[in-house]
């Protein structure tokens, strides 16, 4: 056990799970379930570049592991009354097919039908205000944060963005507002890229497509999927119906784009 907080603190900088969660000792299983997905999926070594690879798989690991302990409830006990656990009991488990078995799969009808419910949604507008601040205005990293944010998406966003600024709810950042047409170019042309090589996808194998689509909206859609988890975990006993910058201050004009 001590070799395993000495990991925790290694790649999370703390040997307590919950810290490590980010959720409260008190938190539900359900909070603990939401907490892994969003981390686990963060750090998934398909997701992050060959250099990074060996270091993702080992936090990946830690996550698992973490889980593995806080989601049963006699594991939990002996873990919150002294911090110990039987790590013999995981040893031959294999965390990436311990990682799917958890997680359901989204289908391409699933995500398409949530989509129509979030965009125009007060969760939306919540999540766009909440990438700007984050991001300092920044748009690629905004649009990473946003779920379906795609190019065509972006002049509707800034005239969210100006109504928060108009009204105070936001600093007005000029990176935002004044955006360089190179980063913008940038960041289109990596969407196309990402967008061309789904549709090569979709001409092998749908199944696999689908697969492949959940797997790369892990990247961009880390709220979308927690949402659709929840709606899930809420519906069991029916149908599943889809129901960075400085800030600037205020100036009296902005460069239209």
């Amino acid at each position: 056990m001590h070799n395993f907080k000495e990991i925790c603190r290694k790649y999370f900088g703390s040997s307590d799970f919950y810290e490590i969660l980010k959720v409260p000792k008190t938190a539900s299983q359900k909070e603990i379930k939401k907490a892994y997905h969003k981390l686990s999926l963060i750090v998934h070594p398909d997701r992050v570049d060959e250099a990074d690879k060996l270091t993702a798989n080992e936090k990946f690991k830690v996550l698992g592991k973490i889980h593995f302990i806080l989601q049963n409830e006699q594991r939990r006990k002996i873990y919150d009354s002294g911090g110990e656990f039987d790590e013999g009991e995981d040893i031959e488990c294999n965390w990436m097919d311990y990682w799917r078995n958890i997680f359901k799969k989204i289908s391409i009808k699933e995500i398409e039908n949530y989509e129509k419910e979030y965009i125009g949604s007060d969760t939306e507008y919540k999540d766009i205000k909440q990438a700007y601040e984050m991001s300092k205005g920044n748009m690629t990293k905004m649009m990473d944060f946003i779920p379906f944010g795609r190019p065509e998406s972006e002049p509707r966003i800034i005239e969210i963005v100006k109504g928060m600024v108009d009204r105070g709810e936001v600093v007005e950042y000029d990176e935002f507002f004044n955006e360089p047409a190179r980063k913008k170019r940038q960041r289109h042309m990596k969407y196309q890229r990402e967008k061309d090589e789904i549709t090569e996808d979709q001409m092998n194998d749908l199944e696999k497509n689908a697969n492949e689509i959940r797997q790369r909206c892990c990247d961009r859609f880390v709220n979308l999927l927690s949402s659709l988890e929840n709606k899930y975990e809420n519906s069991k006993r029916k149908a599943i119906t889809p129901d960075g910058g400085s800030p600037k201050k205020r100036r009296s004009s902005r460069r239209n784009k």
